[in-house]
Order: C-alpha cells, then structure tokens, then sequence
C-alpha cells in the first residue's frame, strides 16, 4: 500500500482532480450502468488495442533498463499480462461483436492514441526507468481504481456486456500488479531532492490527462477529421 509520506501518494493527490473528472466520465458511467452505446465501446476497443499493442513496447524498454532482476521480472510479467490478458479481453469482446481480428490488427491510431503512445514511447526512449514507471503508472492505477470503483457500485451493469471488463481490472491480479508498480516507484525515488522528483510528476500527469482524454475520444468516437 501507499504511505501518506511516499511520492506516489504526493503525485496521486495532485492528480485527483484528473481522475476525478475521468470517473464521472459518461463512458466510465456507462460502463458500470450497462448502458455504453456499443459502437463507443467497439470504438474504444479498437483503439485500446493499438494502445496496447505500444504499452507492450514500453514495457519491453523498461524491461531492458531494469537496474536489477527483480525489476526486470516486475516489467516482464506486466508485458506478459498485457500481451495475453488485456489484449486477449479485447479480441474476446471484438469476435462477440463481429470485429475480425484482421480488422482489429489494421485498426489506425486516432489522434489522441497516437499522441498518447508517442507520448510513453519518448518516456521510455530517452527517460530512466523511474521517469518510466512515473508515465505508466496512471494507467495501471487509474484502470484498478475504476474497475474496483464500478465493482463496488454493482448495478445494472453486473450481468452486461461490459461485467467481464469490470472484472478483469478490479480483480485481485490486476490490482496487486499497479500497487506493485507504485512502490517501485516509492523505492526507486527514495531520497531525491525535489528537482529530481519534479520531471516525474510531469509525466504522471501528463499521463493522467491522457488517460481521461481517450475516454473522451471513446465517447465522441473521435478519429481525424480529414
């Protein structure tokens, strides 16, 4: 669990708001009531889909700057859980709902999944492992703490389309892996100045506004204009 003292509490705080916004959200809503259009969440699926496909690239980056063996084992298994849980999820719900999985593959990046992987991959490029840890954590958290959110409130959403997504991130698994991942990132910052730990909370942040913004672009199904 996080300490009140630790930097991932600090930066998590700053954040609230964002996430605050991101839980209210119609397509959070939705997902947690049962009554997400389906053409949002198809949308959505093919665009997280891509988003994962370079979240698996980041993860893989991280795992080759990994000071240590046991930070490489914490970015392989989250490569495996990415590759063949989340991604599998998704081809699931996309051959229930009639989406090839040759379409799902060719599926272009739309403005906001584009700027939010180039967004990781530069992280990840040019950044140490921290400032890596620092980008991902929002997703990770951010996804645990809606699953666990939507979980709790039940509703007519238990036995919908959307049940087995809910459950997938407020499962246990899911949610070990991103306090996990928090206190690396505690253990990782352990006595730096404030001028070290500032370009981090940059990119939770940044990340954090990222994350409510591809909700955003579910729910309008936004994609280039031209």
């Amino acid at each position: 669990m996080r300490t009140r003292d630790s930097f991932t509490h600090a930066i998590r705080a700053k954040a609230q708001p964002i996430w605050d916004r991101e839980l209210k959200h119609p397509f959070v809503r939705g997902l947690g009531d049962g009554t997400l259009p389906i053409d949002r969440f198809r949308f959505y699926l093919a665009q997280d889909y891509v988003f994962l496909t370079e979240y698996c690239r980041v993860f893989a980056l991280a795992a080759a700057k990994a000071p240590d063996l046991q930070t490489i084992g914490v970015f392989t298994r989250l490569l495996d859980e990415t590759l063949n849980t989340e991604m599998q999820l998704h081809r699931d719900y996309c051959q229930r709902l009639g989406i090839a999985k040759s379409d799902l593959e060719a599926t272009a990046p739309a403005p906001i999944t584009h700027a939010y992987t180039r967004h990781l991959l530069t992280v990840a490029y040019s950044g140490s492992i921290a400032d890596i840890v620092a980008a991902v954590l929002p997703c990770q958290l951010g996804y645990a703490e809606i699953g666990t959110a939507l979980a709790c409130e039940g509703g007519s959403g238990a036995n919908s389309t959307y049940a087995e997504w809910i459950r997938t991130y407020s499962s246990p698994e899911f949610i070990a892996g991103a306090e996990k991942l928090g206190r690396l990132l505690d253990d990782l910052t352990t006595g730096w100045p404030p001028r070290e730990l500032a370009p981090l909370e940059i990119n939770f942040l940044t990340s954090s506004r990222y994350e409510y913004l591809f909700w955003e672009m579910a729910w309008t199904q936004s994609s280039w204009p031209v």
